[in-house]
């Protein structure tokens, strides 16, 4: 792949995304008469610029990304005119402060923040893990290596949430549902580097998850987008089975990037997995 597709910028990744969500929707969608009939399927551009109460000129800038800095309030009236999310609407805004942001230099290494080790240790045998700003995993508990994969074997440029979902056979067996927890795992993802578009390591990311990733590939030109937040999930272990786990995501002071994630299962998943990690 030539060019990583979020590496050409957020007015891009705006036109894109504009692009998309106006192919999804039909005139009934929002309240408009279809008319005749329409040789390319979704919305016409004067129909969106209507809509938000823009002009026609101006969308089509918008949509061909040689338009920057739109205000909060055209980007509110575009969500609502395209039916976005709420997640969507928190990523367009945040696509346009990176708009406003000037070039950063690359980034250092992560560092772990203080005592965040040893708190992850601790939590055994409810699986932990912290992840940083790409998603790699900074650190995890015998708990999270034994139901996930052991994050320590693995070379650290793979040693990647992303990479491994998608490039790892074991990742589909641990998630009987794979499908479904992928392609929400990538638009979290998506979510998250709306502050980095453009940014070397996380082009790089997903230039090369992409050109490994058919699957990845196809959802990535979806331009979907989740919400981060706590749940639940299903895994499946080749002893323990399917089990169920709620789970809670931690932003860190200081390092608001880093992420720890702590999983509770129910309380005798509890009992088996300590088990488990006790017989090594």
């Amino acid at each position: 792949m030539s060019s990583g597709p979020i590496g050409t910028g957020p007015a891009a990744e705006l036109a894109n995304l504009l692009r998309t969500r106006r192919a999804e929707l039909q005139p009934v969608d929002v309240g408009l008469p279809a008319g005749r009939r329409r040789r390319t399927p979704g919305l016409r551009r004067e129909e969106v610029a209507l809509l938000a109460a823009v002009s026609p000129t101006y969308y089509s800038l918008l949509e061909r990304g040689r338009a920057s800095h739109p205000s909060p309030q055209v980007l509110d009236a575009l969500a609502s005119a395209l039916r976005f999310s709420d997640a969507e609407r928190d990523y367009v805004h945040a696509l346009n402060a990176g708009n406003e942001r000037p070039a950063r230099s690359p980034s250092q290494p992560e560092v772990l923040a203080p005592g965040l080790a040893q708190l992850v240790d601790r939590q055994d045998p409810f699986p932990a893990y912290v992840t940083g700003r790409r998603w790699d995993v900074l650190a995890s508990n015998r708990a999270a290596r034994l139901l996930w994969t052991d994050w320590t074997t693995i070379a650290p440029e793979n040693r990647n949430m992303l990479w491994w979902m998608f490039t790892s056979p074991q990742a589909r067996a641990v998630f009987p549902d794979w499908e479904h927890e992928a392609s929400a795992q990538l638009g979290r993802f998506r979510a998250a580097a709306a502050r980095h578009v453009g940014e070397r390591e996380f082009t790089e990311l997903i230039d090369r998850l992409l050109s490994a990733s058919p699957q990845a590939w196809e959802w990535w030109l979806d331009h979907d987008v989740e919400a981060l937040g706590g749940g639940a999930k299903c895994l499946r272990h080749k002893e323990l089975g399917q089990i169920r786990l709620d789970h809670v995501v931690l932003q860190v002071a200081g390092a608001l990037e880093q992420k720890l994630v702590i999983f509770t299962p129910g309380a005798d998943d509890v009992r088996r997995i300590a088990d488990l990690i006790e017989r090594g």
